[in-house]
Parts: structure tokens; C-alpha cells; sequence
């Protein structure tokens, strides 16, 4: 806490506990205010402008510590000033008052609160930016929330002060008339708790939740509108049509199917998507051939004195379509057949909000549904490079179909893709040269994480050059070129085949997103709200083509949202949880990583501790020759809450997993230290991280009143040593 945090906090505790230890709410009772009024009125009388300041400044006070006596004094303006004024005073002195605590909370605790529930605080801000002012109006209103927890705990949102006080100052005007035209009536009032009759509670009630129903209705009204022009079906065929079979669709019509809904499934290519076809399960076949290849030439660390290997690059590649082959089977037409769900080979085209159009080989159908979920996935991102048309690039779909390995392999771009298959060319024996536009590879990850991967390419022969931009492909005398920049000089760099690897887009065209006006994201990918839902409530998007992840895991859990919202959202709907995204690139070494890391934590402004552990020290990485690589963990300040995790090692992917369930159920590294790891296990990597942090945050004077102890135990003469 900085110095400036804790003096404020010193203050008002000062001033609380002068409050309570002087007892001068004995003031603020009412039996003091009746007993008081006919002085307090002749005070006012001679002095009216300071009878007004003191009153004002004194309500200000007791509502910005948030001390009890606000009522009483509410009255006290009834009784004092009369209804006008006394309503005026009361309205700007509580609205100030309130914003002053609201104010402070904010300065003292939100930066505290961020850090501890960061993730959660997202969804509650978002609320909060999209429907603040109509949660506040309504518990302004509603008598049965006490006023100073709501400044308090508004303080803590990213509620804007200016609304803030806005708003309080109309929502409380109302209670505020009440109390103070009772305080014109002091001396009928026996108790404050006859002032709110049951009716009058009733009323404010009705009141405060207007401005909800008030927007209930305009968004009913709203969505009436914007589906004016289309003729709703009188009846349905479906309940749900999924547009697309890769993970996002798969799941959804997976999870349809068991709650016995009817579903479609639509697919105009192969089932699976990109990730069993062109994506995950190729890119990871090819890995495991690549590193096998690595380790033969290994063979000295492991006692063999020489291994060799011969190969047809064709077989590789046939390796790689058998195990698509086997794995086809888990998404094919016939086991989400059996599912129950209809599944179509045809091609998509949404018409209305609940109609699709089918083309298939057997000629063009329309399906009607309750609802659609769109889960088009993405391609390839092919930039405008002046001859591109040139050189025929490969891209993550079409380098599956290479039958003979490229002599000279020019990889564009430095993200995972690219460093995945960058390094299983060159395994294989391509001659790789990378080209990365920015100053280093895997640019989202820490800049000890890019070292780590950029410094094992080196030493397997792959040309990194970071800092290059490609202008324009080109053929000179039969030989491929790029043309690229460097620091202000063109370089030139001849291959024989390039992969781009610059991202993917969103498959956003051709089946009916145009025609029905959804609206794109900046990114242009399908926009959509927490919910999953685009610009039409029934129409939902998942996976690569909404975003903001482009992983298949994280599809499948946008799915379940969209599934769930989807067939039961008239009775609750869901958001969807991205408080714990983790994802992992398959480079050798492998790069895990769940929550935040330095950068991003630099950037948002979080406080953190950091902790590493190099695995080079763990004895399970000697004995199999991987003994490189680190785990690193971000926690809060002082304490062992995770707020981010990265390793960089051996199965990173699968050791990240602990670190994982940690986060998502609140899991500190206390817990996690205490817990028993197999020995000898790379897993023990993670118990021995929270050991790090344990001794940095061991208690150092109780440690040496401890030794004191020991010392005492041994007899008189060890106390000298």
C-alpha cells in the first residue's frame, strides 16, 4: 500500500474511532434531535448561513465515513430548514457524503481488489459498463439496502464518478423528500421505523425496479424491431442448426443431442474441422516424427555411440494421414448419428433468423429452428504481398499434401504455427530461414520465454530473423525471392517453397452473415456478447469465428455456453467464463501458459511477485537428457494467490494442468507445496516453484526466535555461539 493509501486509511480510522470513543452518536439519536430542536432552531435563527454550512458539512461527514446518524439528521433538515430547503441541503450533503466514501473505497481498495479477483471483476464490470446506472437508480430506491455499502462496494467497480453521483443524487431524492417532510412533523415521531409504512416501501419498491422493467421493455421492443421484415415460423423443425463441424459445432450439437433437443449439423467440408484435418492432430503427428528424428541425433547423451535413421519424407506424410484416419472416427457422420443428431454434408446458408438453406448433392432445402449456432472456424490469413500469385505459398491447410521435403523452406511469420512447423522442417533437414516483422518470436509471451525457443532454434539451424517486413515476392533467373526490410535496407532471401503463417481470419462470408446484417468485430469476426449471441438473440457464434482465442479447447467451452443459452435461455442464460484460458505451443521446448504473464500484467497496470524455477535443477529432467527450461509463477503481492503461470520445458503442455485447476477453484501455492508429487516426476517442477516462493515469504523474526529456541534447547553455552 503506498503512502499516500496509508495516510487516508490512518485518517479515517482517527476519525472513526474519535466518533465511537467520544460516544457522539448520542447526538445523532432522535431522542437528542427532539430534545435539541428548539436550541438547534434559535441557532438557526441568528446565525441561518453558518447553521446551514455546519449542518451541510456535518452530513457530508457522517455519510463519507459511512458513521450511523444519517437518518436522524435527514430529519433534523425537515425540522431545521423546512421541506424545501431542508430537501436541497439533504440531497447535494448525502449525494457528496456518498460520493466522497465512494471515492475512497476506490483509492484504498480497488487496485487490492483487482488483484485478488481480477477475473471475476471483469464479468462484474461489464455489468457494470453496460447496466450501472439502472442497478444503482434501483438501489438507491429500495430502502432495503443500506446506502453506505453501496457506496462502498460501487467504489470498488469501474462505475464512472461523475454517473455515480448523478445517479445517487435522482435516486435518492425520493427517500430523501420522505425523511425530511417527516422532520417537518418532528414531534409526532416516536420511532424512525414508523416513517416507512409497508405501502411505502411497496411504492419505492415499484419505483426502484422501473428503470430495470423501463429497459426490459425497450430491449423487448428493441429485438420486436429488429426482427420486423422476417416471417416467423408457426412451428419448427429444429431446436438448434449448427453451421460448421469443427470443435465449436461438434460440441454444441453434442451437448443438444443429450438433452434430447432436435439438432442439425451442418458441414460443407470434412467433419472435424481444422483441428483433426488441417490443424492440431496433422501439426502434432508431424511434431512427434520431427522429435523422434531429434533424439536419434542425440544418441551420444543416451550411451549409444552411433544411430542413424533413413527416411522418405512421403512417409511422413502418410504417417500423418493415418492418424487423422484413426482419429476420424471420433467426429464422423455416423457417431453423432447414433447421438441423435442430423448431421448434413452440404453447404449453409442462414436466410432469416430461423430459417437455413441447405445445398447439398441431391439438390437445396430449407430447415426452420428455434435458434442457430455458427461455428465456421477460420482460414488461413494470406496478406497482400506484391507476387504472392507467383510462388503458389503454402499454409496450414495446404502444406498436408507436400510429398517431397522443400530444400530451402521460407517460413513467414513468428507465431505458433509458424514456430511449430518451422522447427519440424528443419528436424526433418530443409534449410529453414524465419522471418518475424517484430523484435522477437512468440511475441504475446515473456521476453525470457522467446529467448528460450529462439536460442534452441539456433542451435538446430533455423535462420531466425526477427525485425524483417516483407515487401514483395519475386522470381529472378527461375530462383524464388523475398523481397524484405531490415532496419532500412532491403535484403534479399532466396527459397524454394515459403508457409505464411500470419494468423487466421474468420470465415465470416457466404452463408448469409451479409445478407442479415450481424455485426463484425474490429477483428472482423462475428461480434457477440457474453452470452454468445450476435446481433440477433437466437443466432450464436463460437470458435475462430467469434474469437477472442483461437484454440480448440477454448471452442469447445464456448460451446457449452452457447448450447446451454441457446435451448434454455428464456429460463437462465450464462456467461460465458474466460477467467482461466490456458494454451500451449508444441515447439521443442514446449511454451504452457494459463493467466497472465509479466507483460500483460506491466501493461494492466497489476502489482505482482514473480517466481521461477529452473528445471534444469529437477531430477527426472537430467535422467531424460531435458534438462532446460523454467516454470514461472505471478502472484499477488505477499500472498500465494496465482494470478499467471508460464513453463517452458518438457510437457509444459501437460504440466500446466495442475496450475490450471489451481486458478479456476481458487487453489493458492500453499496448498500446492503441500501436496504430494511422485518422485522422480517433471510434475515435481510445481511443488518445487511454491517452494521458492515459501522461502522468499518465510517468517524471518519468528525463524530466529525459533533458532533462539533450539539454541536454549542444547544448554547455556550454545546461546553464545
Amino acid at each position: 500500500m503506498t503512502q499516500s493509501k496509508m495516510f487516508l486509511l490512518l485518517a479515517i480510522a482517527v476519525m472513526v474511532m474519535v466518533f465511537f470513543s467520544f460516544d457522539l452518536h448520542q447526538y445523532l439519536t432522535l431522542e437528542s434531535l427532539k430534545s435539541q430542536q428548539a436550541a438547534v432552531e434559535s441557532y438557526r435563527s441568528q446565525f441561518p448561513v453558518k447553521a446551514v454550512l455546519i449542518y451541510f458539512l456535518m452530513y457530508i461527514t457522517v455519510t463519507g465515513l459511512s458513521l450511523p446518524g444519517a437518518t436522524v439528521l435527514t430529519l433534523a433538515g425537515g425540522a431545521v430548514f423546512g421541506l424545501f430547503w431542508g430537501t436541497v441541503i439533504v440531497s447535494f450533503a448525502s449525494t457528496l457524503g456518498a460520493t466522497l466514501a465512494f471515492l475512497a473505497a476506490r483509492f484504498l481498495f480497488r487496485d487490492w481488489i483487482k488483484v485478488r479477483f481480477g477475473a471475476r471483476l471483469e464479468a462484474i464490470n461489464e455489468g457494470i459498463k453496460r447496466d450501472g446506472p439502472f442497478y444503482l437508480f434501483t438501489l438507491r430506491l429500495v430502502p432495503l439496502f443500506p446506502f453506505f455499502m453501496i457506496n462502498l462496494a460501487m467504489g470498488l467497480t469501474a462505475l464512472k464518478a461523475r454517473t455515480f453521483y448523478w445517479v445517487s443524487q435522482a435516486g435518492m431524492l425520493a427517500g430523501t423528500l420522505v425523511y425530511v417532510n417527516a422532520g417537518t412533523q418532528l414531534a409526532a415521531i416516536d420511532s424512525l421505523g414508523i416513517i416507512l409504512s409497508p405501502g411505502l416501501i411497496g411504492s419505492f419498491i415499484l419505483l426502484g425496479l422501473f428503470p430495470l422493467l423501463a429497459k426490459k421493455i425497450i430491449d423487448t421492443v428493441t429485438e420486436r424491431k429488429l426482427y420486423e421484415g422476417w416471417q416467423k415460423p408457426e412451428r419448427f423443425d429444429n431446436n438448434l442448426i449448427v453451421i460448421g463441424a469443427g470443435s465449436g459445432g461438434l460440441v454444441t450439437a453434442y451437448i443438444a443431442a443429450a438433452v434430447n433437443a432436435k439438432v442439425t449439423l451442418i458441414e460443407k467440408h470434412t467433419m472435424g474441422g481444422d483441428c483433426l484435418n488441417t490443424g492440431c492432430v496433422p501439426s502434432k503427428t508431424l511434431i512427434r516424427s520431427a522429435k523422434w528424428l531429434a533424439h536419434l541425433r542425440r544418441a551420444q547423451e543416451f550411451g549409444f555411440n552411433q544411430v542413424t535413421a533413413e527416411f522418405d519424407f512421403a512417409n511422413i506424410m502418410d504417417r500423418v494421414h493415418a492418424i487423422i484416419n484413426t482419429i476420424a472416427p471420433h467426429d464422423s457422420i455416423e457417431r453423432y448419428q447414433a447421438l441423435g443428431v442430423d448431421v448434413i454434408q452440404g453447404e449453409a446458408k442462414i436466410i432469416t433468423p430461423w430459417e437455413v438453406q441447405v445445398k447439398t448433392t441431391d439438390g437445396i432445402q430449407t430447415l426452420t429452428t428455434r435458434s442457430i449456432v455458427i461455428a465456421a472456424g477460420a482460414r488461413p490469413l494470406l496478406p497482400p504481398i506484391p507476387g504472392m500469385e507467383l510462388i503458389e505459398p503454402l499454409t496450414s491447410d495446404t502444406i498436408w499434401n507436400l510429398r517431397e521435403l522443400p530444400g530451402r523452406l521460407l517460413v513467414l511469420g513468428g507465431g505458433p504455427i509458424g514456430c511449430e512447423l518451422a522447427q519440424c522442417f528443419a528436424r526433418f533437414g530443409s534449410t529453414v530461414i524465419q522471418i518475424e516483422q517484430l523484435p522477437r518470436l512468440m511475441i504475446r509471451e515473456d521476453a525470457d520465454v522467446s529467448e528460450a525457443v529462439m536460442t534452441r532454434f539456433k542451435q538446430e539451424g533455423i535462420d531466425v530473423r526477427v525485425e524483417h517486413t516483407a515487401v514483395a515476392f519475386m522470381i529472378e533467373n527461375g530462383e524464388k525471392l523475398l523481397i524484405a526490410e531490415f532496419k532500412g535496407e532491403t535484403v534479399r532471401i532466396a527459397f524454394d517453397q515459403v508457409l505464411i503463417a500470419l494468423g487466421r481470419s474468420a470465415n465470416i462470408k457466404g452463408y448469409g452473415v451479409d445478407e442479415l446484417g450481424i455485426a463484425l468485430s474490429p477483428r472482423q469476426t462475428i461480434a457477440t456478447n457474453p452470452f454468445q449471441e450476435t446481433t440477433f438473440p437466437n443466432i450464436y457464434a463460437v470458435g475462430d469465428v467469434t474469437g477472442p482465442y483461437q484454440f480448440t479447447h477454448f471452442a469447445a467451452h464456448q460451446a457449452w455456453y452457447a448450447a446451454v443459452n441457446a435451448l434454455f435461455g428464456q429460463f437462465k442464460k450464462f456467461r460465458t467464463d474466460y477467467s482461466v484460458i490456458p494454451w500451449s505451443t508444441f515447439t521443442d521446448p514446449e511454451v504452457a501458459r494459463v493467466g497472465i504473464n509479466e507483460q500483460e500484467a506491466s501493461q494492466q497496470g497489476i502489482a505482482y511477485e514473480v517466481v521461477t524455477y529452473g528445471i534444469d535443477d529437477l531430477d527426472r529432467a537430467i535422467a531424460d537428457g531435458e534438462a532446460h527450461g523454467f516454470v514461472k509463477v505471478l502472484t499477488r503481492p505477499g500472498k500465494d494467490h496465482i494470478l499467471g503461470v508460464t513453463i517452458v520445458g518438457e510437457h509444459a503442455g501437460d504440466l500446466i494442468a495442475e496450475f490450471v485447476l489451481a486458478m479456476k477453484h481458487g487453489i493458492g501455492l500453499n496448498k500446492i507445496l503441500g501436496t504430494i508429487h511422485i518422485y522422480p516426476t517433471l510434475s515435481e517442477a510445481n511443488k518445487y516453484v511454491a517452494g521458492v516462493w515459501k522461502r522468499a515469504h518465510a517468517p524471518k523474526t519468528l525463524l530466529r526466535w525459533v533458532a533462539r529456541y533450539h539454541a536454549w534447547r542444547r544448554g547455556p553455552a550454545s546461546l553464545q555461539d
